[in-house]
Formats: C-alpha cells, sequence, structure tokens
C-alpha cells in the first residue's frame, strides 16, 4: 500500500541487481530514492557483531573473521551514479521480462 511514508531498506543490497530492482521498484511507485551506502571496518563489524551476539543472541549467529572477509569480498560497492541518481536502472538480467518479475524470483512475494 502507497502511503506516502519515507521507507529505510537497510538488509543486503550486496549487488547491483537488487539495488537496480528496488530503485525500480520506487520509481514504479513515484517514489524518490535517496541510496546511502556506509563503509565498516573489518574491526567496526567484529565489535557491533560481538556487541549483538552480547547483547542480543536470538537475534544473531556467530560469524568468523573469515566469514566477513568472504562476505565484504562479494559486495559489488555501489557506484557513484547509483549514489547520485545519475546512473539509470539496468535493465533486468538475463531470463527475466521485467525487475518485478526478476523479484518475484529473488524474493519471498511479502518482500516483493
Amino acid at each position: 500500500m502507497e502511503l506516502g511514508d519515507d521507507v529505510v531498506i537497510d538488509f543486503g543490497l550486496w549487488s547491483r541487481d537488487e539495488r537496480s530492482a528496488l530503485r525500480q521498484a520506487a520509481a514504479d511507485r513515484g517514489a524518490v530514492v535517496e541510496m546511502r551506502y556506509f563503509v565498516a571496518t573489518p574491526a567496526e563489524q567484529r565489535r557491533r557483531i560481538d556487541r549483538r551476539q552480547a547483547e542480543a543472541p536470538h537475534t544473531t549467529w556467530p560469524m568468523s573473521d573469515q566469514e566477513l572477509a568472504g562476505w565484504a569480498a562479494a559486495m559489488e560497492v555501489p557506484t557513484p551514479g547509483e549514489l547520485d541518481g545519475s546512473e539509470p536502472v539496468d535493465e533486468p538480467p538475463d531470463g527475466f521480462a521485467t525487475w518485478d518479475e526478476w523479484r518475484g524470483h529473488r524474493w519471498p512475494p511479502a518482500v516483493s
């Protein structure tokens, strides 16, 4: 339901495809996207994980430094054009006619 409220999406979005899919979903609904990207050093990530594990272990799981490094290597850092909105949204990946179709494949219907 479109209510005109501001929304913060703070999960994953590690790939350009994920970001493009949500940028297109916003555009399809007349919403404006303001993308932000914050860098956290491995030491800061470890501090946050350890704190979360100590304070709310039911909300997380143990993560090794090796896992963190692997995930960091898999991250597709947003381009300056993605961040400032000057780059158009990419076409959907091969095999998908629309970003709606890709979102339905990638995420559960409650998310897309």
